[in-house]
Order: structure tokens, then C-alpha cells, then sequence
């Protein structure tokens, strides 16, 4: 689908593409069919010009927009893959998972920069830090330069040709997902399977030429655009969003569950079809949607590994009265299983091929359980450690070893339910025996810091409770002893 997007780009150049928004609400062009198709080719002739290709690695810390997508565009024309660099990882992990995947090139924007330089400590505190990215591979910049930034990628490429688009498949994208800093863990997706996602996507949301959709990932942008469909960045803030929604009235909307709950509290209203994923999103949440205007109201169940897996719709979301999470049914092309421990096993055309440094293996194991319900998907809780906030998947493996500094004896990090199916991540710290509990809270504060976004909400110290003949710690227990600490702080 990339490759047809980037033709639908030089069929109707003058389009508006990529929408904003200002503070009241009113749209704004970004960039033009043209101006994409303008800027992949700059991008793409420059990295040709410093030898990527297929087999390259290309690190990419650029922030959701045209810019960014140009480049995917310009590293699937050169037959090279992207590496996606997230600073909201923190800096010990982020350098732990590009020793993996050591890039050729790191493409990043002034803000990613400022975020591993100068502006380090304001970034802290939005839970954002990059190690410097100099560490990583040779670093170029993408869109306005400032100053200490590296050199700009597209500087004097007019004179150097373009390749021919590489029209086979191969690696395309390296997301990372967990493991630890010793053992990071990598999805690898091929051309193919990223195509394939996408065209699921296309196939799901039926986006219609020249009317516009509200959405902000890789996901909604292309295929999107490939149908000729504007796509309409999310303003941050919630106001604006509001504003935005009622100004656009787009016919598809993809939101998280905690921006679809926030627009609900600021009295936003809905349009067309609205789809919402990477968190739990209840029944109740999804009615509330449709009551706000949206014509119908999705849930979307989808991995790193697999996008999307299936769908379920309000109506049919609100009248399961059975036990456990109802998914709806697995999309075209979705195979779906359980093994003998009930865990959900998915299978598909737009599965990843592998994990990197792994053999390719065609199912993916979900971590979660469930049952097949007259071959829908019902969830019936995680298997894995996993803990969800606020849409985004942490894996407490990643940061517990960080936790433990002189002074500490267990360390854990584990979800406490909170509404909606939402959790918070609270870090339950068992002192070791003396160990000055003031003098251990201000240890802690560094490691908590360079956690990023996986920084949790409450700190704990307390006995974590053990379990079993070896006496490992126990999760569900120290949950639930989070839990009561928690209400009792509530409570007092």
C-alpha cells in the first residue's frame, strides 16, 4: 500500500493531505499530496547519496506528521528498514535496544535533539529522554534545523538521482516492544506483512476520497491517503480537540480510550465512525461515544506483532453478557487459536515474520487468554506481566533492575486496576534490613527518572510478598497489597 500511496501522491499533487488545526479549531493545510510526494523524493535521493539501500537500518526519531511519513516513504523506496526510535523509553533502554539494531543513519527532528541535549531536563518532566543520539550512529536532520543540531538530510541532493523504487520483499520496520536491557526484544515486520496490515485497515474504516479522517499513527495516514482521504492531525489539547472535531466533522476518527475519555468530560462531540484501541475500551465508553453523535463506535484489538487482529462494534459490544472482554471476530485473513494453557495464539498475512534476532515463526503468542465464543475473541485476562496505562504497554522486566540501588531488597512494578480498564503502575520497594527509608526515597530518585514514561504513579516500601517452594516474588500479591495501600491513602 505504500507503493500506492506514493503513486495517488503525484496523481492529485495540489490535494490537501495532512490537515492541523488552529486554537479555534479551524483547519490548516500542512502538506499537499505534492508536498509529500516532493519531500519522500528529497529524502530518499539524500539517503541514496550516503549509501542506504537495501539491508541498511535507518533510526528514525521524528515526530508524527509529514515529515515523518515522508521518510517512511523514502526508506520503503530505498528497500531499507526503519528502526523507530520512542523516547518515552528512557535513555538506558533505548541504548540497550539500538545495540541490537545498530542504525546506518538516525534520522531526527529539532525536538528529538533538543530532547537528548539541550533541553534534557524540561523534557524530564513530560516523562521524554534520549540518550545522546550520536551514540546510536551517525545523526542528520529532518525539517528545520536549530542550533547544535546536526546537519540537515536533504542539504544540496537536487543533483543526485533517484533509484528505482526496490519491488521486492524484505524487511521493513523494527518496532521495540520488552524484554529487558540486557535482552531486548524487537518486531520485525516485512513489506509484505506491513502491507497486508494496511490493507485490513483500508478494508476495516473504508475511507472515502476528498472527505477527511481524524487520526495521528502510521496506520490511519496511509491507507487514508491512499484512498484520497485528508487525514487531520489530534490537537493535544483537548479543548482544541473538541473544537477541532466539531469544526472538521470527519468521517472516521481514531482516538485512544483515555483521549476518547477525555473528550467526553470536555462535552466533545462525534461524527461518522470512531475507532479506538491500544487500550480496553469498555462497552460503556463506546456507547457514550455513540451518544455523543458518532454514527457507530469501535473497539480494536490489535499487537505491535499484528495490526489489527479484530474488531467489535457498540451494539454488539454492549449486548455480550458472557464473561470476559469480547474483541468481536478476527479479521480477514486472522487466524485466531488457543493452546493448552488458553492463551491466544494469532496467525495472518499481517503478522510480523519474526523477532529480530529470532527464527521466523508464523503465530503469535498474545500474551493474553481467551476463549473463541462462536468464533469470536473473548479476553479472560493477561498471561504476561504486562501492565497498561494510559494506552501505552509497559513491561515491568524492562525498569525493575534499575530499581534495585544499594538499600533495596525486592523491587517490583505492578498494575492496580483502575476505571475503565485502565491501570496505574505503582513501584512496591522492599528496604533491605537498617536501610534509612528517607535516605533510600532519595536514592530512588534518579533511577525513577530515567524510567520516562514508565515512570510510575506511586512508590511503595514495603515486604513484597513471596510465594512458592522458591520463594520467588509474588506479582498478584504485591498487586493487591498496592491496591489496599493505595485505598488507604485514598481513604486518610
Amino acid at each position: 500500500m505504500l507503493d500506492t500511496l506514493a503513486h495517488a501522491l503525484r496523481r492529485h499533487p495540489d490535494r490537501p493531505a495532512v490537515l492541523g488545526t488552529t486554537p479555534t479549531g479551524a483547519v490548516r493545510t500542512k502538506a499537499t499530496f505534492g508536498d509529500l510526494a516532493d519531500l519522500a523524493d528529497r529524502y530518499a535521493a539524500a539517503l541514496y547519496a550516503r549509501g542506504t539501500g537495501r539491508g541498511s537500518t535507518v533510526g528514525v526519531a521524528v515526530r508524527p506528521g509529514p515529515r515523518a511519513l515522508a521518510v517512511m516513504l523514502a526508506v520503503h523506496r530505498l528497500g531499507a528498514r526503519a528502526a523507530v526510535l520512542d523516547p518515552g523509553a528512557g535513555p538506558d533502554v533505548l541504548r540497550a535496544r539500538l545495540a541490537l539494531a545498530r542504525p546506518d543513519v538516525v534520522l531526527a527532528d529539532a525536538a528529538a535533539q533538543a530532547v537528548a541535549g539541550w533541553a534534557r531536563p524540561l523534557a524530564r518532566r513530560a516523562s521524554l529522554a534520549l540518550p545522546d543520539l550520536a551514540e546510536l550512529g551517525p545523526v542528520a536532520t529532518v525539517g528545520p534545523r536549530l542550533p547544535g543540531c546536526a546537519p540537515a538530510l536533504d542539504a544540496d541532493v537536487r543533483a543526485v538521482p533517484l533509484p528505482p523504487p526496490v519491488d521486492e520483499d524484505g524487511d521493513a520496520v523494527i518496532v521495540f516492544t520488552s524484554g529487558t536491557t540486557s535482552q531486548p526484544r524487537a518486531v520485525v515486520h516485512t513489506r509484505s506483512s506491513l502491507a497486508a496490515g494496511m490493507t485490513t485497515v483500508a478494508g476495516l474504516v473504508r475511507p472515502e476520497a476528498g472527505r477527511p479522517v481524524l487520526g495521528g499513527t502510521f496506520f490511519v495516514l496511509v491507507p487514508s491517503l491512499a484512498s484520497g482521504a485528508p487525514v487531520a492531525l489530534p490537537a493535544r489539547s483537548v479543548r482544541v480537540l473538541a473544537r477541532q472535531l466539531r469544526r472538521l466533522a470527519p468521517q472516521a476518527t481514531y482516538l485512544t480510550p483515555p483521549q476518547l475519555r477525555r473528550l467526553l468530560a470536555e462535552g466533545g462531540r462525534f461524527s461518522g465512525r470512531v475507532w479506538t484501541g491500544s487500550a480496553p475500551a469498555s462497552a460503556d465508553l463506546l456507547t457514550r461515544v455513540k451518544r455523543a453523535g458518532a454514527e457507530e463506535a469501535w473497539g480494536v484489538y490489535a499487537l505491535t506483532e499484528l495490526f489489527p487482529a479484530a474488531a467489535v462494534e457498540q451494539a454488539d459490544r454492549a449486548a455480550f453478557t458472557g464473561e470476559g472482554d469480547l474483541v468481536g471476530v478476527p479479521l480477514p485473513g486472522v487466524v485466531a487459536k488457543t493452546d493448552a494453557s488458553g492463551e491466544l495464539l494469532l496467525s495472518g498475512p499481517a503478522a510480523r515474520d519474526r523477532y529480530l534476532g529470532e527464527d521466523p515463526d508464523p503465530w503469535v503468542a498474545t500474551g493474553d487468554r481467551a476463549r473463541l465464543d462462536g468464533g469470536r475473541i473473548v479476553l479472560e485476562g493477561r498471561h504476561k506481566d504486562m501492565v497498561l496505562r494510559h494506552a501505552e504497554n509497559i513491561y515491568p522486566g524492562l525498569y525493575e533492575p534499575a530499581l534495585h540501588i544499594p538499600g533495596v531488597e525486592l523491587a517490583l512494578l505492578v498494575g492496580v486496576p483502575a476505571d475503565d480498564g485502565d491501570e496505574s503502575l505503582v513501584a512496591v520497594v522492599q528496604p533491605s534490613s537498617g536501610a534509612d527509608r528517607d535516605a533510600l526515597r532519595a536514592s530512588l530518585a534518579g533511577p525513577l527518572e530515567r524510567m520516562g514514561s514508565a515512570r510510575p504513579d506511586a512508590v511503595l516500601l514495603a515486604d513484597i510478598p513471596l510465594s512458592g517452594r522458591s520463594r520467588k516474588p509474588d506479582r498478584a500479591a504485591a498487586a493487591r497489597l498496592a491496591a489496599r495501600r493505595l485505598a488507604e491513602r485514598s481513604r486518610g
